[in-house]
């Protein structure tokens, strides 16, 4: 009979130099998947297959092309990238126990983002368009934050999940008033940040009291309260992330009352066309808050 595992592990052979010994489940989200291998010289890699047409998807190319530039950028704790096709993405595998984000975990993670997020970058927006989970991610350069993110980020995403159907168009035309006066509520920041793009728990990968790695980004330049924003969203970082982060970074008056909730409309938009359900109402939470 033939081997099912045989394709794959005769790709990764070619690729990497040396054989498959063994192969264990890992999960990859998104219908892809996912697998830790094995090498004989002793090496671990994570690997994301698209393994046949019912999975059709983003290339994950791109997503290589993410972290190696994450990497190039970065002093951020990213997986090397071996490969990266149109189907395949293969990287080392980031040892970690899988163990929770505690306070020493959260400080740890603070000093390494706010390192990210000091260094001025030129511009926002970045030199490609990039992915936040399988959804596309447009990344035109631009001088301001404020048209940027109305445009790129809010209006985007709440025009596309408008067009699939997934927001309600009274619920759409709202956001539409809210972009139309973003400039009483946002500021533009002293200069655009590198960010990771999908800092939440799952991309966060954790050793002891370490952050052993950062998965899965959607990279681009902005402003680095959209990153600390969507941390909150689900409870990924709390009071001791933000202390520390803000040692090195402080944040101006308003964030966590009023401002996280405008920039977290835009991940909660992703999630919307991803899983409907209850972030519908979640966005009607945020407006209505906003007395839009």
């Amino acid at each position: 009979m033939d081997d099912p595992d045989a394709p794959l592990n005769h790709r990764l052979d070619t690729i990497l130099g040396t054989s498959v010994v063994s192969r264990a489940p890992l999960s990859a989200g998104f219908g892809l998947t996912g697998l830790v291998a094995t090498l004989s010289d002793g090496r671990l890699v994570a690997v994301k297959a698209r393994t046949n047409d019912s999975t059709r998807g983003p290339s994950l190319a791109l997503e290589g092309a993410m972290l190696a530039d994450l990497a190039r950028l970065s002093d951020l704790p990213v997986p090397h990238v071996y490969a990266a096709e149109s189907d395949l993405l293969v990287m080392d595998f980031i040892d970690n126990d899988g163990g929770s984000i505690t306070p020493a975990v959260e400080r740890h993670a603070a000093t390494l983002i706010a390192q990210l997020h000091v260094t001025p970058r030129d511009r926002f927006g970045f030199a490609y368009d990039t992915l936040i989970g399988p959804l596309h991610q447009p990344n035109p350069l631009s001088e301001k934050w404020l048209p940027f993110f109305r445009d790129h980020r809010l209006l985007h995403m709440a025009q596309a999940a408008r067009d699939e159907g997934s927001l309600p168009l009274p619920l759409y035309g709202r956001i539409e008033r809210l972009a139309a006066v973003l400039g009483e509520y946002l500021a533009e920041p002293t200069h655009p940040s590198l960010l990771h793009g999908d800092l939440w728990t799952g991309n966060v990968l954790v050793k002891g009291d370490r952050i052993a790695g950062f998965v899965d980004p959607a990279i681009y330049y902005g402003h680095p309260e959209i990153e600390l924003a969507f941390t909150t969203m689900f409870g990924t970082f709390g009071r001791a992330f933000f202390e520390a982060y803000e040692e090195v970074l402080p944040l101006e008056p308003g964030f966590h009352e009023l401002r996280r909730d405008i920039y977290n409309l835009y991940p909660t938009l992703v999630h919307v066309r991803l899983f409907g359900g209850g972030y519908v109402a979640a966005i009607e939470r945020i407006l209505a808050k906003l007395g839009v």
